[in-house]
């Protein structure tokens, strides 16, 4: 049984369809998106090994020529480099614009298959089939994609909207139960930023989500696609209400460079002490109760996830060095940082003048050096 929600773009509206068995469909959902009857699957070494026959079985099956690229898996993937290695090997396919990307993976492949996609040839169709419970949550609807460099994250990167995103629950069981957790920071978030019954309905039922109990993870992943979905259909290229999806990320952001943006720390876990953290802040600045932050810190703290520095490294974090990553934020405008701050539980705002000293006071409470 699968659901379809609609992303309402006009012309380029699209439906991201959320169920179980989808990989099986894929061929059969595809094909009326290609011209030529071939498409290019993108994917990486691990979801591939795992997935990849299946996949390419469901293409074949509906007559799509269906050659693979397959790049490594990791966050260091996602750069300069790994985009010129792409988009090398699709124009060595001889792929035309009637041809057709599959993002298979998770947020990583989603992003950077997105990016080659959005500069070959000028631009070609895409199809997300995320693997990861923040890639279908998050990353894969909505258009953005990007990749990485030593200046920070998604800083070089480009708004193209994929034609189908299929969400297949079935492939959430292979992931490790770290990854199930850095996937639900990205789900508590749609709760603490604008639903807060659906914030509540998360307090009782993360231990089915995180166990993938069906109804649950389904409701869970449903609800956040819906969520998702309303705020891009309404605000595509985040001049806006879309910005709120970036609760967590500023904090969270500048955490994952200062960690080398690899597995010490995955970007869900440095956005889930990154909401912790803009919810204290919110608190410190009088914008929302210190009982409003403290529950936000408990639903993420009881999926196992950092909310505090001290969660994230042993270490001591520099205060200086954090705020200069913030400064660099795709938000930040005119030397001003912007946070997504919160006025209480499923409320959160756009603040596009915070001070950074009163940051750098805050992360020096926080356990922060100078």
């Amino acid at each position: 049984m699968s659901r379809s929600i609609p992303v309402g773009l006009g012309a380029r509206a699209y439906e991201v369809v959320v169920g179980r068995g989808l990989l099986d469909e894929a061929g059969t959902r595809i094909a009326p998106f290609v011209k030529r009857k071939r498409v290019a699957v993108v994917s990486d070494e691990t979801v591939w090994a795992l997935h990849g026959a299946r996949l390419t079985r469901s293409l074949e099956a509906a007559g799509l020529a269906a050659p693979a690229v397959v790049v490594p898996p990791g966050e260091q993937t996602k750069s300069f480099e790994g985009l010129a290695d792409l988009s090398d090997r699709l124009l060595a396919l001889e792929l035309d614009r009637g041809d057709l990307i599959v993002a298979f993976g998770g947020g990583v492949v989603g992003d950077l298959a997105g990016f080659a996609a959005a500069i070959y040839k000028r631009g070609i169709d895409f199809v997300q089939i995320p693997t990861t419970l923040l890639a279908q949550v998050d990353s894969s609807v909505g258009g953005k994609t990007a990749i990485d460099t030593p200046r920070g994250k998604n800083l070089i990167g480009a708004f193209h909207q994929p034609r189908l995103v299929l969400a297949d629950l079935d492939v959430l069981s292979t992931l490790s139960d770290r990854e199930m957790r850095a996937g639900y920071a990205e789900v508590v978030k749609y709760g603490l930023l604008g639903d807060y019954a659906f914030f509540e309905w998360l307090e009782t039922n993360s231990g089915e989500v995180l166990a993938r109990e069906p109804q649950a993870l389904a409701h869970a992943v449903g609800r956040s696609i819906e969520m998702k979905a309303e705020i891009v259909a309404e605000d595509e290229k985040e001049a806006g209400r879309r910005a709120l999806l970036n609760l967590g990320h500023t904090f969270g952001h500048a955490l994952e460079a200062e960690t080398g943006y690899g597995e010490a720390l995955l970007h869900g876990e440095a956005v889930a002490a990154g909401m912790a953290l803009a919810f204290r802040f919110s608190a410190s600045q009088g914008l929302c109760t210190g009982q409003d932050a403290a529950r936000a810190s408990a639903a993420i703290a009881k999926a196992g996830l950092p909310t505090t520095l001290a969660d994230v490294a042993p270490r001591a974090f520099g205060a200086d060095p954090l705020v200069r990553h913030m400064a660099q934020d795709k938000k930040a405008e005119g030397g001003r940082l912007t946070f997504i701050l919160a006025r209480a539980l499923g409320e959160a705002f756009v603040a596009r003048d915070v001070d950074a000293g009163a940051i750098k006071t805050f992360l020096a409470a926080e356990g922060a050096t100078p």
